[in-house]
């Protein structure tokens, strides 16, 4: 019999594999239709749908190997990186799909959100005054109008998987949608900052770096105190805390 594996779990969801096989359970059946709909119009690899039985969607394990982890060195070459690059841009240049989706989240709102989140970090002594107002200087960056794109929405380098310099699959759509492209690079190289040459080779044209840096603090900023209270380490070396103090 297959082990059962617990990939993520909180109040919001959960995914188990079960051999090639990931169930995902989620209580908004919302970003379950978002997520079947996305991989149907992405043209790029995405799992196969084996069923959908409300609350689990079942899908098949792609090949290869994630890209990375968010705290832990790329093994990766530069080529595999590059091809995620040239990916990205094949999603990007697709058709809009008909939703917005998380990259595509109004800026007034966004701005609110974030002002919110800075004073919580603060007073609740998670993390310190100067290293929240730099970031929060750096990310106003990401604050400005922008061209809808196909985005992804939650593109951290766990969810693209590769074989070789080859990508074999992308995984996580439930976030997808309309919305700004540099969100879905920035995410990619969240805390691998040294790859994103390499990306923007394979995706082919030039991109704005202080945009990328800005959604690199914004998303931080928004992440640590969801992080901690779900059992996650957002202090852990190379991850979120990291990527806000390089920006001091």
């Amino acid at each position: 019999m297959d082990e059962v594996k617990v990939i993520v779990a909180h109040s919001e969801r959960a995914t188990l594999r079960v051999g090639d096989v990931f169930l995902k359970v989620n209580a908004d059946q919302t970003r379950i239709d978002v997520e079947i709909e996305a991989m149907a119009l992405a043209p790029v690899p995405t799992p196969q749908v084996l069923w959908r039985k409300p609350p689990v969607l079942a899908i098949a394990a792609v090949p290869g190997k994630a890209l990375g982890r968010l705290g832990e060195p790329s093994t990766a070459s530069p080529a595999a990186w590059a091809a995620a690059g040239a990916a990205i841009r094949k999603l990007h240049d697709a058709p809009l799909p008909a939703r917005t989706g998380r990259a595509g989240r109004d800026l007034d709102e966004l701005a609110a959100e974030l002002d919110g989140e800075c004073e919580l970090l603060v007073a609740n002594g998670l993390l310190p005054a100067d290293l929240v107002t730099r970031n929060r200087q750096v990310a106003e960056a990401a604050l400005r109008p922008w061209t809808p794109a196909f985005t992804h929405g939650d593109l951290q380098i766990a969810h693209v998987f590769v074989d070789g310099d080859e990508i074999t699959g992308i995984i996580d759509w439930s976030e997808a949608g309309q919305g700004d492209a540099l969100y879905d690079l920035a995410t990619l190289t969240l805390g691998h900052e040294a790859h994103l040459s390499d990306v923007i080779a394979g995706y082919g044209t030039d991109v704005d770096l202080d945009v990328i840096r800005a959604w690199w603090s914004l998303r931080s900023l928004l992440g640590v105190r969801w992080l901690v209270e779900h059992g996650f380490d957002p202090s852990a070396p190379g991850c979120e805390v990291d990527v806000l103090r390089s920006r001091m």
